[in-house]
């Protein structure tokens, strides 16, 4: 007798708060009906993915949620593990620490092996610090790159920031990338002592959060001023014109 293969789940990638504040002040209601039904869930970390979903839905039982863990220390190998209920016909969903998954996040990793499995996979609306900087900035919204993270090394990381600057003024391409938050104070000096005066640099911080702060000036007009970025998500945006 000839089984027949279950139906797949789909792959629901499930966008979070970037910080402290009621979740439904930023997030659509289509967030909230989708965890009401998804028990199974790839997060970054145990406790704040539970934390996530317990502030979006409070009435969902904890006891119920099946959480797989990815992140830094994840093998390879346990990647198939965790999209299991996906090949056994249950929905699951995939959650950022911060923002939208699969964006400068390690769970594009799960939606490229569900793409290759043949599972559905459906974003949904939520923010992204990315796209909400850009944005904000009033740069180049028709042309624009993420960067991630520039070098740690300061001979490297000038280079870097000089090639990104020659690379927006070429391309009239508008730069981003990040730091380490406990690192963003030290970024701006090295930004601010790498690219020239006359270059536009948007800084925004703490995006959808009450402290939100972004604001984009002249790379001249920043060294008159004093801002405090530390341990504030934020992103960094040069575009020389």
């Amino acid at each position: 007798m000839i089984q027949s293969t279950p139906l797949l789940g789909k792959l629901y990638l499930i966008p979070t708060t970037m910080g402290d504040c009621d979740p439904m002040d930023v997030l659509p209601q289509t967030i909230k009906r989708a965890i009401d039904c998804i028990d199974y869930y790839v997060v970054e970390n145990d406790k704040t993915g539970r934390r996530s979903i317990k502030a979006v839905s409070p009435e969902k039982k904890q006891s119920e949620l099946k959480l797989f863990v990815l992140n830094k220390h994840t093998e390879v190998h346990e990647h198939l593990e965790f999209i299991k209920p996906l090949l056994e016909g249950q929905n699951m969903g995939l959650l950022s620490e911060a923002g939208c998954p699969g964006v400068a996040d390690p769970g594009a990793v799960i939606v490229k092996l569900a793409h290759e499995k043949g599972i559905q996979v459906i974003p949904l609306v939520g923010p992204s610090s990315i796209l909400l900087a850009m944005m904000a900035s009033g740069m180049n919204g028709q042309s624009f790159t993420f960067n991630g993270y520039l070098p740690i090394d300061k001979d490297d990381k000038k280079t870097a920031l000089k090639n990104l600057e020659k690379l927006s003024h070429d391309k009239n391409q508008s730069q981003l990338f990040i730091e380490t938050p406990y690192r963003n104070n030290k970024m701006l000096e090295d930004i601010l002592q790498a690219i020239q005066p006359s270059t536009h640099l948007c800084i925004a911080t703490d995006i959808t959060l009450p402290s939100e702060f972004i604001k984009t000036l002249r790379a001249s007009e920043w060294k008159k001023l004093k801002v405090d970025l530390h341990n504030r998500p934020t992103i960094f945006i040069i575009h020389k014109m």
